[in-house]
């Protein structure tokens, strides 16, 4: 018998740690480290990382491109820290909010000698604990004695790396009639991931016979469009346009999808937000950040279809990436339906650079 956690298990609690601002140690055949993230880095913790050995910043290659800084690691890269370096510094290496009135805060070296695994691995942690994608990164012999008198996380990371793009099993944990405005025959699905990630829902309309194409939405959470009725997107109008037409048709699925601000999370949402006051687009502003276009699983959609018994869909989109993300997923997608509402003065330029950049139909 074993109570120890599983390797997915173990991913998840360094996520949450790097969260909660709490290093996690990452061992390597190339060498171990000590991690943290750059968000939220308060002055005890730099000094008692400082303590550890040479520090290094770890930034993805988006962000570095922003900053006139060299990635040689490909998609990330490392950044030598000046020794006098303090968190405020830290935060606004990591953090673009005061690019445009500070923009020289180089020069930087970047680091090329050496492997790359471990501030990867501190990267991937920190996007999907949805924080800046930044992280504190020191090399260290003994990641396990260390680890073993702070209480650390030990993440392999030869073995996790792989693993974390991983979509996490989902369970169909209950589900329960819910009468909606769009239609009194609804029935709302939670689904929960096997690593403790956040839940994803499906909203289904009527009786779907499961040998037709349903038709469906995989719609992203919005808390500001769905809930508040922002001007800034097309996301509420979408919702409710999306299960109004399931209703007239009496029958359809909606996956409400957990990936705020195309997988960001709400905080890098609203800084995105801020550049975007500031004249970036969306896209730019995405890449200031660290992230790419769009950080969404797609593949979280095509799971929970399959596990509702839906092999074929007519698809509500304006986005190819989903209709050709659902059928690598072995899901088939027999029509695209235009779902072109929500426009304003307000978004005319965001939908635009949607539909240039993003290859968005409308």
């Amino acid at each position: 018998m074993s109570l120890a956690p599983s390797l997915p298990e173990l991913i998840a609690r360094a996520r949450a740690d790097l969260r909660m601002g709490v290093p996690v140690a990452l061992r390597s055949a190339h060498g171990d480290a000590i991690a943290v993230a750059a968000e939220g880095l308060s002055p005890e913790r730099l000094a008692d990382m400082t303590a550890l050995g040479t520090l290094v910043l770890t930034i993805t290659a988006r962000r570095a491109t922003t900053l006139n800084a060299r990635a040689y690691d490909g998609d990330v890269a490392r950044l030598a820290l000046p020794n006098d370096a303090t968190t405020l510094w830290i935060g606004s290496v990591a953090d673009p909010a005061d690019d445009l009135t500070h923009p020289m805060k180089g020069p930087f070296t970047s680091i090329r000698d050496g492997d790359a695994a471990v501030h990867r691995a501190a990267i991937t942690l920190a996007k999907s604990a949805r924080l800046l994608p930044a992280a504190l990164v020191v090399s260290v012999e003994n990641a396990t004695e260390i680890a073993a008198a702070n209480g650390l996380t030990v993440l392999p990371v030869e073995l996790a790396l792989p693993h974390m793009a991983d979509l996490a099993p989902l369970t169909d944990v209950i589900h329960a009639r819910v009468p909606l405005i769009a239609s009194e025959a609804g029935r709302v699905h939670v689904f929960r991931p096997d690593d403790g990630g956040e839940e994803h829902f499906a909203v289904e309309i009527g009786k779907p016979d499961r040998s037709k194409p349903v038709l469906a939405r995989l719609h992203s959470a919005c808390f500001t469009g769905d809930l508040l009725g922002s001007l800034k997107c097309d996301c509420g109008p979408q919702l409710r346009s999306a299960l109004a037409q399931m209703g007239t048709e009496g029958a359809g699925v909606l996956l409400y999808l957990n990936q705020e601000g195309r997988g960001i999370g709400h905080a890098n949402k609203m800084r995105a937000y801020s550049l975007q006051d500031q004249g970036f687009d969306t896209v730019e502003a995405n890449h200031r950040l660290g992230f790419e276009d769009d950080e969404r699983d797609f593949r979280i959609g095509a799971a929970i279809l399959k596990e509702m018994g839906f092999g074929a869909v007519r698809l509500m989109t304006n986005n190819p990436a989903k209709i050709a993300k659902m059928q690598d997923q072995g899901i088939t997608v027999t029509e695209r339906v235009a779902l072109k509402v929500g426009e304003n003065a307000h978004n005319t330029a965001y939908l635009a650079t949607k539909a240039k950049k993003s290859g968005h139909l409308l």
